[in-house]
């Protein structure tokens, strides 16, 4: 392997898990928007938004950071946040304020999402 070649391969990864991190933001967002107006269905989706934006945010905060323990701290949220609005996600389905059909794929990206953080998690750690 070329020198920087491993390097690239991880910025790479970083740059397109940005990505997957906010489309999955916006993704909720927009479901957010099409709950029912009832008070019910407006607290979860609320915590939902406030959960899944942060696993976004905290991602990227993640990648900025200026230490491996500052690295481990931020992925360590991002982490928690992906497991919470899998959650939500739940309580949403659970409570048939949404139909399951609806959140098949949601759900499913919630949970690929908490399974690779934990992944980099166990990873920063072992360095």
């Amino acid at each position: 392997m070329k020198c920087g070649e491993d390097r690239m391969k991880n910025f790479d990864f970083a740059e397109q898990f940005k990505v997957r991190t906010k489309i999955f933001a916006l993704r909720v967002i927009k479901l957010f928007q099409a709950l029912p107006k009832d008070s019910e269905a407006q607290i979860l989706g609320k915590q939902l938004l406030r959960s899944a934006t942060s696993v976004a945010a905290n991602y990227r905060a993640a990648c900025r950071s200026r230490s491996k323990a500052e690295f481990a701290a931020k992925i360590g949220v991002a982490l928690e946040e992906a497991d919470e609005s899998l959650f939500w996600l739940e309580m949403l389905e659970e409570s048939e304020i949404i139909k399951p059909s609806l959140l098949v794929a949601l759900k499913q990206e919630a949970y690929e999402l908490t399974a690779i953080l934990a992944t980099i998690r166990k990873n920063a750690a072992k360095k």
